[in-house]
């Protein structure tokens, strides 16, 4: 049975308007289902996973939501300036951004070329850099606009063979904060949500099998599911978060304590 955390219809979130960039699967679709959940329209972004993103879409719709879907390589500037002016054109405002979409491959570092760093690399920081600065206006608009960006527990305490998406992950949380102070002036709080250990469909691309030596639970016993980033994420996009930015929040079940 899937899992119902943070889908409580609510109305925090009423008359809001979210981007969720790699919202087709995973933690992107329980994101994207969560903040519907919470009465926001949700614009979902795929760059492929077309089938995947509708589903999401009829999802949220079956549910009594109102969601969207706009396909977008979120790592080329001029797309996603139309993706972000196809929401706001679509729904006449934007006040919510969750930086999702990212590739996680795993190479052994000397085997890593560097069209494979960069591509890793832009899907992780160059996404988050372009669709923040394509959304800052009308962010600032809201009044209460949030910027969420979802990080990795693996750029916070390194792994093996993921040099390039730990650097990435790492500069996020770097780019969190430097945003956090630069767009505070314009009312947008910007945080990171940095999942641990978390039960996802694998195998597909860009999101690898897990290794053998990180299949063992966090302390608190299991893995967790994709609805408890999405709560969390929920709570930072709504009223009872507006004090809280710069941050970067984990929700691991004990598997990093910093």
């Amino acid at each position: 049975m899937a899992s119902t955390i943070g889908m409580t219809r609510g109305v925090e979130l009423a008359g809001k308007v979210a981007l969720v960039t790699g919202g087709a699967r995973n933690i992107g679709r329980a994101i994207a289902r969560s903040l519907a959940a919470g009465g926001a329209t949700v614009m979902v972004n795929a760059r492929t996973s077309r089938t995947q993103a509708e589903e999401t879409v009829a999802m949220i719709a079956e549910a009594g939501g109102k969601a969207a879907l706009h396909l977008a390589d979120v790592t080329d500037a001029a797309q996603v300036r139309a993706l972000v002016d196809a929401t706001v054109k679509r729904f006449g405002r934007l006040d919510m951004l969750v930086n999702n979409a990212a590739v996680r491959l795993e190479t052994p570092f000397e085997r890593i070329t560097l069209d494979e760093w960069r591509s890793v690399v832009a899907s992780i920081l160059d996404a988050a850099f372009l669709c923040s600065q394509a959304c800052v206006a009308h962010l600032a608009k809201s009044g209460a606009g949030a910027i969420v960006n979802i990080g990795g527990l693996t750029g916070h305490r390194g792994a093996t063979g993921r040099a390039h998406v730990i650097a990435a992950k790492a500069a996020l949380a770097g780019l969190t904060k430097a945003l956090a102070l630069d767009l505070a002036p314009s009312g947008i709080t910007v945080n990171c949500v940095v999942p641990g250990t978390i039960e996802s469909e694998r195998g597909l691309p860009g999101v690898p099998e897990r290794p053998e030596g990180r299949r063992t639970p966090p302390p608190i016993g299991r893995r967790g599911e994709p609805e408890e980033i999405a709560a969390m994420v929920r709570m930072l996009c709504g009223p009872d978060a507006r004090y809280i930015t710069g941050q970067a929040i984990h929700v691991n079940g004990g598997g990093y304590m910093p």
